[in-house]
């Protein structure tokens, strides 16, 4: 019998798409925050002087603002991801569920 449900949802065309698109969407997000979290290292790597730069009068430097700044990004594309997940990529495991236990 699991043989049949397992069946039944590799044959739905919606199992297709959830996977197809849910995949794509982790790339994405995923290379997105390569590209940021790459890109500070790369700056505390090769731009020392900068990143070191005091702002102001005080003992702040761009490297704090820009640290900061990699962790809300993080924060938020996992917002996103919940988001999606949520309505588009949960209305397409009902519809999944829906087939395959009629």
């Amino acid at each position: 019998m699991d043989q049949d449900i397992a069946q039944l949802i590799k044959a739905d065309p919606n199992y297709h798409k959830l996977v197809k698109t849910r995949s794509r969407y982790g790339w994405t997000l995923t290379w997105s925050m390569m590209v940021v979290y790459y890109g500070f290292i790369l700056l505390v790597a090769f731009n020392k002087e900068w990143m070191g730069t005091r702002l102001g009068e005080g003992v702040m430097t761009w490297a704090m603002p820009v640290g900061l700044a990699v962790i809300l990004f993080t924060v938020v594309i996992t917002g996103v991801y919940v988001r999606r997940a949520n309505s588009e990529f949960d209305e397409l495991t009902a519809a999944i569920r829906a087939r395959a236990k009629a």
